[in-house]
């Protein structure tokens, strides 16, 4: 009013005015931030408000309801006890498959190289040994004889948590949902790494591109997804081992059968069904199953008489008697090759130090000094030969007469008409191993036409694939 009192500063009877030495943009600054904390808080509530309404929605019918998944003896002890045999088989499994791609010697180029742009998952790739003469029949036999043998003990350990994949709410949090990604990578690629390695050892090829590729990726993803895995429920897994006693399981009969206790996982029933099947039959079970596939599966690599016994393995037979009656992975006619291939206008020519090639015959070639070497052949699918005796050229002599005796690398070539493994590079210890050879003759027969006649390479401890047949060329590199 007109002749009143003046407003003090900052009440409503008058503008704000900044206090002294105080700068004018402050006070807004601070409203700016009141304003946006309480509509972040107010958003926050409206968050959780969804959350537990979320929550309270009831789980759809089927597996998704608590009261699904009835078998009294799922739970934590025995999730644990098929956990631990993977978590002692996979690492296993994971190592020789590198050491697998590693035989290939992908880093000498594209040739070798089956799965391109590898960057840093190829850091650990080193010079693939001669010695010992039988080291890939080993690595890979067990990889894919693991591989299969560790079929019943997946799918059962996949059956005991089965629950934890139709959990509702399928994500609670941003932590839950992290760790339900890591289980689907998980579950996925276990899956795909066991499904397409089967599917290879039958030679069942319907992948969308090669396998090499899609098996070698898709390894890093599981063992990634497995290390998270194992290191979120490493402590879990100990506790549920350690809460019964393996031998008193084992003595369990059916009558004395019943549920664990309730457990954080949700693995044991809410409203367990009556037994039909003991742990002790579970375990057995599983483990009938993976010893009845080692039977049938071992023999391949073996060798010997389980060979016979190998009744999955594609190559269980010998095609046909006499020295080259061993196994093979690809006839001539499959890949090809015909006799006007191979007939008397075959030569071999070597490339080397100088600008023109060598050229010889056959016959030539058996003029020249010969070597022998008991060498077999082992391939990705597992299956492998007894020592076979071969007999020819070391790869060492042909480097010298080729003006190269310290040849790094040679390029073998096949007439076999271009695509994957009709061309191979090998490494200097390759080349210079003596075992290492050109080989004419095998068994003290010539070489039959599906076992590379004219010529092909052998190679100690090079994956069969690598070990070229029919080969024409042989180009030898500094």
């Amino acid at each position: 009013m007109s002749g009143g009192q003046p407003s003090a500063p900052g009440t409503s009877g008058g503008p704000e005015r900044p206090t002294p030495g105080e700068p004018p943009a402050r006070g807004r600054v601070e409203r700016i931030t009141a304003g946006a904390a309480a509509r972040v808080a107010t958003a926050a509530a409206r968050a959780r408000a969804i959350a537990r309404r979320v929550e309270q929605t009831p789980a759809p019918p089927g597996p998704f309801r608590p009261g699904f998944w009835r078998s009294p003896i799922r739970g934590p002890w025995l999730t644990s006890v098929f956990g631990l045999v993977l978590l002692v088989g996979i690492p296993v499994l994971f190592v020789t498959g590198a050491l697998s791609y590693a035989a290939y010697n992908p880093d000498l180029g594209p040739l070798n190289d089956q799965t391109p742009d590898k960057g840093l998952l190829g850091f650990y790739l080193f010079d693939w040994p001669t010695h010992p003469y039988w080291l890939y029949r080993l690595t890979q036999g067990v990889h894919v004889t693991l591989g299969v043998v560790l079929v019943p003990v997946l799918l059962a350990k996949l059956w005991s948590v089965i629950p934890k994949l139709f959990e509702w709410l399928p994500v609670r949090s941003v932590a839950h949902g992290l760790e339900r990604l890591s289980l689907l990578l998980l579950v996925g690629g276990a899956i795909f790494e066991f499904v397409t390695g089967i599917l290879n050892i039958q030679l069942y090829y319907v992948f969308p591109g090669s396998f090499y590729t899609l098996h070698f990726y898709g390894a890093w993803v599981f063992i990634a997804a497995f290390v998270v895995h194992v290191v979120l429920k490493l402590g879990r897994m100990t506790r549920a081992l350690r809460s019964r006693s393996l031998a008193t399981e084992l003595r369990t009969d059916l009558v004395h059968t019943r549920p664990e206790p309730p457990d954080l996982d949700g693995l044991v029933p809410t409203a367990p069904a009556a037994p039909t099947m003991t742990r002790r039959g579970a375990v057995a079970m599983v483990g009938t199953g993976s010893l009845l596939l080692l039977v049938v599966t071992a023999g391949q690599s073996i060798g010997g008489r389980l060979r016979n016994t190998a009744l999955l393995a594609p190559h269980n037979r010998n095609p046909g008697g006499g020295p080259n009656g061993f196994q093979i992975n690809k006839t001539a006619a499959a890949v090809g090759v015909s006799p006007a291939h191979i007939g008397p206008s075959w030569r071999l020519a070597l490339h080397g130090h100088g600008t023109t090639p060598l050229v010889f015959t056959r016959e030539q070639l058996l003029t020249m000094r010969q070597h022998a070497a008991a060498l077999p052949i082992a391939c990705v699918e597992g299956w492998s030969t007894e020592d076979q005796h071969w007999s020819g050229l070391r790869l060492a002599d042909l480097a010298a007469l080729a003006g190269l005796p310290d040849a790094g690398s040679v390029l073998v070539e096949s007439v076999q008409p271009p695509g994957p493994y009709s061309s191979v590079v090998l490494r200097g210890n390759q080349i210079h191993d003596p075992r290492a050879l050109l080989a004419l003759r095998v068994n003290g027969a010539d070489l039959s036409i599906d076992h590379g006649f004219p010529a092909r390479v052998i190679v100690p401890a090079n994956p069969g694939v690598n070990n070229t047949k029919w080969v024409h060329r042989l180009t030898f590199r500094t």
